[in-house]
């Protein structure tokens, strides 16, 4: 057997239905639309969310809070995540992300101090919290921001 020679078994496959093409098909006439009505218009529908008219629930639910389209938002790590580095390594946004630590650099990395680190680096990050900077200047380290 080659491959030009296969072919599905019968009764596999299922002919599509061909609408509107008579009505000895069953499928014929207004083919399964119904006789009136918007659905059975060409172009007919109503768009996602609509209700016949009632007031959509995307409207009626109350509205809360507030989108900052300038606000920064920074990409977030820990000091006991910077443990995996190897003793005085650069550990650069560059770095964590060609080694895969963080997926994207949104506006920046901050650091934070959850943990403990035990191996001297220099971190170079866009933001560090106070208990980070103290960690890691505790381990040997230097914190720099970009």
């Amino acid at each position: 057997m080659k491959l030009h020679e296969l072919r599905a078994v019968p009764g596999a496959t299922k002919a599509p239905k061909r609408k509107g093409r008579g009505t000895a098909t069953g499928q014929g006439k207004t083919a399964g639309r119904g006789m009136n009505g918007q659905k059975s218009r060409s172009g007919g529908g109503v768009r996602p969310g609509f209700e016949g008219g009632q007031m959509p629930l995307y409207r009626r639910i109350p509205k809360r809070g507030f989108t900052n389209i300038w606000g920064t938002e920074y990409t977030v790590l820990n000091v006991e995540d910077l443990n995996r580095f190897d003793a005085d390594t650069v550990v650069t946004p560059e770095l964590m992300k060609e080694i895969g630590m963080v997926k994207q650099v949104k506006d920046g990395i901050k650091i934070l101090g959850n943990g403990t680190l035990e191996k001297n680096l220099t971190v170079k990050a866009h933001k560090f919290s106070k208990t980070a900077v103290e960690k890691i200047e505790s381990a040997g380290g230097k914190a720099e921001v970009i």
